[in-house]
């Protein structure tokens, strides 16, 4: 069996499957975000601009980050620095590069959009644009495999000797996996009064112990595992510990009466008799939606 081909000609111009699959990957986020934007009662306008920036800066911090943890190659190889298109983008710092931009973007264009809302909302469409930018794009790549094996589902990987263990496609059943349980999560505290922000903690917990698990059972070790285990269980155990105090504040919040809550959320919630809204956390407008039958949310951008 050949290795799936990494690039192929139209003419003099040489395309390489892998930026094809970033770039369906870099639309499948842009166009789910903005339908999660509409469906939770913003204006989506705003973020085609805001869109152009993340890209751009997280491709930068992807590449930066990778670079600087394969610094022997690179600096025996200084032209290859520039080559993105042969792969070598770090999923850490794309985060690092692209969120930040993000969320000071979106400060900036959609001030109605609290920054803990736009964290839950954009959560799980990082998650699963990050499986399909898997599957379409290390998986048609140079090396793109994981360690050796001899399973039946072993497949060959340009640059790469011998079958792999197809570590892309395990990686996009994982992710999509992490995509459900964040969205039964979005469920769970749509229909409970909050908090907001436990769908990032859930998806960012989630996807840092699988990508300790990738790099700790199906790819090689190298120069950036070790980093990568540890920031995939940074991120797990932060996640958890976010969560649980978000979930803990809320519990023992105190009502406008002064009285503290007791029980389950969804025992606790306050409604405003004349908006239908918890009086204590203003939620987003799920499609079902409120935990009270009402069709409410946060106000529309301007």
């Amino acid at each position: 069996m050949k290795p799936i081909p990494v690039a192929f000609h139209i003419g003099p111009l040489e395309i390489h499957t892998y930026g094809i699959g970033l770039a369906i990957a870099f639309w499948f986020g842009y166009r789910y975000f903005c339908y999660r934007l509409r469906k939770h009662g913003y204006d989506d306008s705003w973020f085609t601009v805001t869109f152009v920036e993340i890209v751009i800066s997280a491709v930068i911090g992807a590449r930066i980050v990778h670079v600087l943890a394969h610094t022997r190659y690179y600096s025996q190889n200084p032209g290859q620095i520039v080559a993105i298109w042969n792969g070598g983008l770090s999923s850490f710092g794309g985060l690092l590069g692209g969120i930040p931009v993000g969320f000071l973007s979106a400060k900036k264009r959609c001030k109605n959009l609290k920054l803990s809302v736009a964290a839950d909302l954009i959560a799980p469409v990082l998650v699963e644009a990050w499986a399909v930018g898997r599957l379409l794009g290390p998986q048609l790549m140079y090396s793109g495999g994981g360690k050796p094996t001899n399973a039946w589902y072993g497949m060959y990987y340009a640059g790469e000797v011998g079958k792999r263990l197809p570590v892309p496609i395990f990686q996009a059943i994982e992710c999509t996996a992490v995509f459900l349980i964040s969205l039964y999560a979005e469920r769970l505290i749509s229909k409970r009064g909050g908090p907001i922000g436990v769908v990032a903690c859930t998806a960012t917990a989630l996807w840092g112990l699988s990508r300790y698990f990738d790099e700790s059972v199906y790819l090689p070790h190298d120069n950036g595992t070790i980093g990568v285990e540890a920031a995939g269980l940074a991120m797990f155990f932060g996640g958890l510990l976010l969560a649980g105090i978000l979930m803990f504040k809320k519990r023992h919040a105190p009502s406008p009466n002064g009285e503290k809550h007791s029980g389950g959320m969804a025992d606790t919630a306050n409604v405003n008799a004349d908006t239908g809204k918890d009086a204590d956390i203003p939620l987003p407008k799920y499609p079902r939606g409120d935990p009270w039958g009402n069709k409410v949310g946060l106000p529309a951008a301007t």
